[in-house]
Order: C-alpha cells, then structure tokens, then sequence
C-alpha cells in the first residue's frame, strides 16, 4: 500500500501490479543528489527509482510513467532482452589515456555490454589509451593522416578500415579531432561522444578537459556532469542521450570538479553502450533519442525499475 500511494503521487490513475508472499515489505527509494542519472528534454525528467522485492516473487514486472503523466504501462520484463541480439562490433577514439575507453572494454569482458572493441583509433600512437589497447590485443588505427603523422589515414581509408572491422558502433572518449562528414554519414545514429559538461553549456570547439571545468566554477554554476551526445558533424552539438549531475562545491577546483565528473562518466557510458548493444534505444518523433530500461538481478533481489517522468 506504501508503494502504491507513492507511485499514485507521481503518477495519476498508476497501475500497480499485484505482488503477493513476498519475504519482506516493498520499498522504493529515490536516487538523491549528488549522481542522479536522468534524461532531460523540453519540460520533462525522468527519474529512475528501483523497488526491489523477494527472489520467490513473480512475475518480474516494470512499470513505466510516460512523459504525459497519464499513461502507465505495465510490462513484464523478466525475459533476456539481448535474446536474438547480435553481438556487436565496436571501435573506439581517444586522444589520451583512455579511461573511459578501458570501463567500456572492461564492462564488455565481464559481460556487462553485448559487444566487443574490435579495433581502436587515435591520433597520438603513444597516448596511453594506445597503449593500453595494444597491451590488450586491440588493433590500433591512426588517425587523420597530417604533416605531422604522415602514416595516418585519411577518411576515405578510415572508413574501408572500419568496414573491413565490421564495426557496428563508434564511441568517442577522450578524442579531440573532428569526425569527417564521411563517416557521419556512413555510420547515421551509431556515433556518441562524451562531454564532461551538462551540454548544451560549455560545449563546442575549445571546450575539452580542465578548461570545461574552470569554465563551468568561474560561471558560478551549481551544478555540472557528463553527458552523452550522438555525433553531427559539428562539436558538441548531437542530440542528447544521457546526463548526469553532479555538484558543483562552494570551493571546488578544477580538479576536483573533473575527478567527481570523471568518475560520473565511467558508469554513464558504460550504461549507454549496454543499452546501444542491446538495441534499447529508442526515438520519439520529434528526434529525441531514449533509453529502453533494462531489469537486472542484483544479487538474490529481483529489482522492478520505476521511471517517473515529471512534467
């Protein structure tokens, strides 16, 4: 009954659906600041809170809000969502050490994403994300072909490359270069990059590592985080997939403001890549882009994902 008026006071009319025999009282809690993942457009959020009941309970259920606060949905969400998904191909871009690079390729050895790096891209073959790859069994690309790195590809070789990788998805982490219109082109809703500021502030050309975070506490925000964009052919600029915020401390530095963003951006792109593997994004008309949520056992708990959308 406690679950029931919660959800009630989120949601008109919400259908809750019957649990019996469980071992212990549901409960629901809220995510609280200061990492409270959400997806963000127009006038609407969504949060995401878990009630989790006894193992014994079934069916498994999800229950979602939609975004006009009248329409609940009820799905039973037991089933393997990455049932018939093919496993996909994945290339990433850095440009430095990598460490949004090495979650994602650890979270693909444990089993967390449905997919595996194939090959890596940089355009420094000493940065430590290279390296790292390398260490790995990871091949590893240079990219673009200047005065300065004469053996580097040009787009027109890139692409061939990735294709001869057969590469599904492209994920950018930590890579400073423009991506050529070729390969936007080429690989359309399959390109996402990570910023470390709550985009569309402090994004665009000039706007990368510590200077987004002295930008971002010399502006006098409260707040700031990661987030991940699909690519257009210009910085910063791609539709939005996902936030997370994080605060901004009366007498923060920049890099502590970067280390608490960072450690943000671990998970974020580790659950944006699961959920392009899984094939659980999914567009509203007007573009925006979404999350499918995705129920997982945690332990002997079965967790029942609630999204409230709040207009």
């Amino acid at each position: 009954m406690e679950a029931q008026r919660m959800l009630s006071g989120f949601c008109p009319n919400p259908v809750i659906p019957s649990i019996q025999n469980t071992e212990k009282p549901i409960f629901a809690t809220v995510p609280s600041p200061p990492s409270c993942s959400f997806v963000q457009s127009r006038n609407w959020v969504c949060h995401r809170a878990f009630v989790s009941i006894s193992k014994r309970t079934r069916p498994r259920k999800r229950i979602e809000c939609r975004n006009n606060g009248a329409e609940v949905v009820d799905v039973t969400s037991g089933e393997d969502l990455t049932s018939g998904v093919r496993r996909k191909k994945l290339a990433v871009f850095v440009s430095g050490g990598g460490s949004n690079f090495r979650s994602i390729h650890e979270a693909s050895l444990r089993g967390s994403i449905h997919g595996d790096i194939v090959v890596l891209v940089t355009n420094k073959l000493g940065c430590g994300g290279a390296l790292y790859a390398r260490g790995m069994g990871i091949p590893v690309v240079l990219f673009p072909k200047t005065k300065d790195e004469p053996d580097g590809l040009s787009p027109t070789s890139l692409l061939a490359t990735l294709r001869k990788f057969e590469v599904d998805f492209i994920f950018l982490a930590g890579y400073l270069k423009l991506i050529p219109v070729e390969l936007i082109r080429a690989y359309p809703k399959s390109i996402v990059n990570i910023h470390p500021s709550l985009l569309p502030a402090f994004g665009g050309k000039g706007y990368y590592g510590m200077k987004v975070h002295k930008a971002v506490i010399a502006s006098g925000a409260r707040f700031s985080g990661p987030t991940i964009h699909f690519v257009d052919e210009h910085y910063d600029t791609g539709r939005i997939l996902a936030q997370s915020v994080v605060p901004v401390l009366p007498h923060d530095t920049a890099e502590g403001l970067a280390a608490r963003v960072l450690h943000e951006e671990h998970s974020l792109y580790v659950e944006a890549a699961a959920a392009l593997c899984d094939e659980r994004i999914i567009w509203r008309q007007d573009g925006v882009p979404l999350f499918r949520s995705k129920e997982t056992p945690m332990n002997t708990v079965n967790r029942i994902t609630c999204t409230f959308c709040f207009l």
